[in-house]
């Protein structure tokens, strides 16, 4: 929490060392998950952005209850972007549709729309 109100706050450095550290004390599948969703999130290199949406995405995967249903939304569209940034067309479409098959609808930035609903 005290992350996502530095990085709101324009204190990206102070925000990126917060989700480093709730990346470090994770204490399950499900904590791990969360912290690389928002390691992703403040990561300036797109590449790097993947790599940590990834390592979400396998972390809600090894959970094995339903607190991470929810999650899985925000997730693929995350992921889907990460792909857009970096030109793979093919993948950003595919964690697009994922997006959407849960019920969450995005609309790619720029001049190179990719999917919308």
């Amino acid at each position: 929490m005290q992350g996502t109100q530095a990085e709101y706050a324009g204190r990206l450095e102070e925000a990126r060392d917060l989700y480093r550290r709730a990346w470090e004390a994770a204490r399950d599948d499900f904590d791990a998950c969360v912290a690389a969703h928002y390691m992703a999130r403040s990561q300036d290199d797109p590449a790097q952005a993947l790599r940590w949406n990834e390592i979400a995405l396998a972390r809600a995967q090894a959970v094995d209850d339903e607190r991470v249903q929810d999650f899985y939304p925000s997730l693929y569209v995350n992921l889907g972007r990460s792909h857009e940034l970096l030109g793979h067309t093919k993948q950003a479409l595919r964690y697009y549709q994922l997006a959407a098959d849960f019920g969450l609808n995005h609309e790619s930035g720029g001049e190179n729309r990719l999917f919308s609903m």
